[in-house]
């Protein structure tokens, strides 16, 4: 009993500087950002206590709305593209030779450049005059296909969302390989046994060792695509026309750009509610699964 209360006092004591840094970086900044939507503030001078009239207008913005749909489309790409992705890699790279172990590097490399340096290479490649793909299309003699892939209202919420899905492949991939690994051999030997081979083996032992962790990284790429921000701001801006507007960057365009601190802050706060929902609503979903 004694030993037990001593090591969780360890586990508190190790765990307090840390949890102190994120509460004074994250959890406080956040309560801060939603005291502050409570007021009209430039930014300079006083600050004038208006209540619940941000978040009311944000509520009702038409903008607000087309930004968080827009959200959607790159939480449902982020879900649909990263994981599968990341899940058949670590399927096919999850022994340690030489070229498996460069294969990882190479998906994990993105993970390792600025996002807004991937902004800027993904730029070039949507160029509709310099990019690789409308001179790839040109050459199989696709021409009709080519065009403005990050001006054309059509597709480009997509385009900008190609960015994002290959830039965080690579730490998923590591999750997963990192699972896999973990799964007993015993396991595996015995279903080897009951003849469990190929997709047999792939659907009743390896998947289901791994649902903990796939529910894991869902969550992980929901709050991670409601906060994308650097590849869509480097690209586009939000526009045009605001077709690419985010949340995050909706936020970024009424703090820093008109100077509504508060208006700006309840977006954010507005940020954290629908990031929180999404979340639950995928966790019960995938409990049903369960």
């Amino acid at each position: 009993m004694q030993s037990s209360l001593k090591l969780r006092g360890l586990l508190v004591i190790t765990l307090l500087p840390a949890l102190l840094l994120y509460s004074f970086f994250v959890i406080i900044p956040i309560f801060w950002s939603s005291y502050y939507g409570f007021f009209e503030w430039s930014g300079l001078g006083d600050a004038t206590f208006i209540g619940f009239q941000n978040y009311i207008e944000v509520v009702q913005s038409p903008i607000f709305w087309k930004a968080f749909k827009n959200n959607l489309i790159i939480v449902g790409a982020s879900v649909l593209g990263q994981v599968p992705i990341a899940l058949g890699l670590a399927l096919l790279l999850r022994k340690s030779n030489m070229f498996q172990r460069f294969v990882r590097s190479a998906v994990f490399l993105p993970m390792v450049i600025s996002t807004v340096v991937v902004g800027l290479i993904w730029g070039y490649i949507f160029d509709p005059d310099l990019g690789v793909i409308n001179a790839v299309l040109r050459s199989v003699g696709l021409e009709s296909w080519t065009r403005a892939w990050l001006a054309d209202p059509d597709v480009n919420m997509y385009a900008v969302a190609v960015p994002i899905i290959w830039n965080y492949i690579g730490p998923y991939l590591i999750i997963f390989i990192a699972a896999i690994q973990n799964i007993p051999g015993e396991i595996e030997e015995a279903a080897l046994l009951d003849g469990a081979t190929g997709w047999k083996k792939l659907f009743y032992i390896i998947l289901p060792n791994m649902w903990g962790t796939i529910k894991v990284v869902i969550v992980l790429c929901i709050s991670g695509s409601l906060k994308a921000f650097d590849q869509v701001f480097v690209m586009t801006g939000g526009g045009p026309a605001q077709s690419t507007e985010i949340l995050a960057t909706y936020m970024y365009n009424n703090t820093f750009l008109v100077y509504r601190y508060g208006f700006g802050s309840a977006i954010s706060t507005m940020i954290i509610i629908l990031s929180l929902i999404l979340i639950l609503i995928s966790q019960v979903l995938m409990r049903r699964k369960d």
